[in-house]
């Protein structure tokens, strides 16, 4: 399989204290692709997810080692500036995380931040990724009502919306459908699929009927290794590893 890579890891590992959550990771994440990172519950899926987008260093005690160069630059250099980072990567958790303002601000939160205070401009721009994040039917006239009184559903993709509304590169999910009901998955799914024609997607799960619905590549970890990675179909129909081939049958979790 023959792609292009925006996120190149190299020999990474991560302690959190005395603790290696990540041991000498090597990888390269392909563009405009959705790449499932796979594995039991505190492999180190979602410290390699925020290694991406250096949400690690919000942890104490945090030390890393290696290089994850994105765009071809070392993150991890001193000189990079961190806002500049996120900046190119949206990023949705496990739980939506809402900002306590209406739902035009939670969206043009960001834009105005970054210097667009032209009000037609900023209402296109609503417009459009609540679109993009399939919202825009529920919510359009209701837009200066507090983004708190949405469902859950609602809210996590009003927060895709917030992302997508800084222009990233990259969309960053760590378990982002894991608090969400059928319904609301689907939504973000749906999205997801179609997104990717215009954003390298990353996301973490345990569910690998998810990874299996999403996925173009997969990352599989185990104890903090990199055990296997490779395109969806053969990591799931035909693993080279042994342990892969046990995680996916259901035989070590």
């Amino acid at each position: 399989m023959n792609f292009k890579s925006q996120i190149s890891v190299r020999n990474l590992s991560v302690w959190y204290g005395q603790h290696r959550a990540l041991n000498r990771i090597t990888i390269d994440i392909p563009d405009k692709m959705i790449t499932a990172i796979i594995g039991p519950s505190g492999c180190g899926k979602t410290t390699l997810l925020k290694s991406f987008n250096r949400l690690i260093d919000l942890q104490d005690e945090v030390r890393v080692n290696g290089e994850v160069l994105v765009g071809g630059v070392d993150i991890y250099h001193p000189q990079v500036e961190v806002i500049h980072l996120r900046r190119k990567m949206g990023y949705l958790s496990q739980r939506p995380q809402v900002l306590p303002m209406s739902i035009y601000d939670n969206i043009a939160y960001g834009p105005r931040l970054y210097g667009l205070k032209n009000k037609e401009r900023l209402d296109g721009m609503i417009e459009r990724y609540l679109r993009e994040a399939s919202l825009w039917d529920e919510v359009k006239d209701r837009l200066h009502q507090p983004a708190s009184r949405l469902s859950v559903g609602q809210q996590q993709r009003l927060c895709l919306a917030r992302g997508l509304a800084v222009e990233p590169d990259i969309i960053l999910g760590d378990e982002p459908t894991s608090a969400l009901d059928p319904r609301s998955s689907q939504h973000i799914e749906q999205r997801f699929l179609e997104l990717k024609k215009q954003y390298t997607i990353i996301i973490v799960t345990h569910i690998l009927r998810q990874a299996k619905r999403l996925a173009d590549y997969v990352v599989f970890l185990y104890l903090g290794n990199l055990i296997e990675h490779g395109p969806a179909k053969e990591i799931f129909e035909d693993p080279q590893e042994k342990m892969t081939e046990e995680y996916i049958k259901g035989v070590i979790s």
